[in-house]
Order: C-alpha cells, then structure tokens, then sequence
C-alpha cells in the first residue's frame, strides 16, 4: 500500500460472522509467528465457527477491511466486575495486518469495541499483552489503557485445568 493509498483507504469494521472463521483463524496464526509463538497456537477455524457464533457464542469478534479486503482483528468477550457491579469487555486478540499498520486501524477496532460494550451497559476493558509488544503497549496507554500493577493474571491449561476440572 502506498502513502497515497494509505491516505484514501476505505475503512470499515464490522462484527465477525461465521463466514469470517478461516479469516479469523488465519489472523490468529499470523499473531502467534509475530511473537515467535506460532507452536502454541493449537485452534482450527472450526472451534472458531463451532464457538464464536449463534446464541450460545463464547466470543464476539469486530474485522476491520480497507478497501474490502481483510486488515484487522479484535476477538472479545463480556465480563463482569464483581466490585464495579458494571459489565465490561474483555479484549483477547488484537491483530492488524503488517500490510496496514500505521493507518489507525489497531485504535479503531479498540474505540469500537469500547462502543459495543458501552452500549450494552459495560464502563470498563480489560486486556493483557505480550512483555515483549512495546508497540502495543504504546498504543494501549496512549489511549489510556494502563498497566494494572495491583492484578497479576493467572491461568490453569491443560492437564492443570483437567485436574482442577476433576477429570
């Protein structure tokens, strides 16, 4: 894309429809071997038809296109803060094409997401990113999504979770 084009560029976002599973999990991919963490990325685009869409979806999903072909990505979740009493969103992935950084689409995709909670009543977005991501730290706290230095996020996967699990 030139500067010309890059200052012309149509784009759009919209909400993530099943249609949209193997662009999804293509961008997925591409995330895990910009962080040299391809290997752990173990999904196929069918978890993804099977689990982000229809009434039970475990995820919603925003593109973003410029000139109608695939640029972005914002994979999220509602949650709720037991303290606040508010819901919110949580932001799992965040992924812009190398072809289209620089044009705003990263903030884009965050403001709207934003919108689409604030529209259902949520006050707050919650993410995490990679120690390594200073790009996107940058871009986080410019837009006033700070470190949360209070919260140290935990996880259990695998035989971990199956244990917890009881299976």
């Amino acid at each position: 894309m030139t500067t010309t084009q890059s200052l012309t560029a149509d784009i759009r976002i919209r909400i993530g429809e099943i249609g949209d599973a193997d662009t999804i999990h293509r961008a997925i991919l591409a995330m895990g071997r910009g962080l040299d963490m391809a290997g752990k990325v173990t999904c196929t685009a069918d978890d993804y038809r099977h689990f982000g869409f229809g009434p039970d979806a475990a995820f919603g999903s925003l593109i973003a296109e410029v000139d109608g072909g695939f640029a972005g990505l914002c994979l999220f979740f509602p949650i709720f803060s037991t303290w606040r009493g508010r819901p919110g969103v949580f932001v799992q992935d965040l992924y812009v094409d190398d072809r289209f950084r620089g044009l705003g689409i990263g903030e884009r995709l965050l403001r709207d997401v934003a919108a689409w909670s604030k529209a259902r009543g949520g006050d707050y977005l919650r993410l995490e990113v990679d120690v390594e991501n200073m790009a996107a730290q940058r871009l986080y706290e410019r837009l006033g999504i700070t470190w949360q230095t209070k919260d140290r996020a935990h996880a259990a996967y695998g035989e971990a979770f199956a244990a917890l699990a009881g299976k």
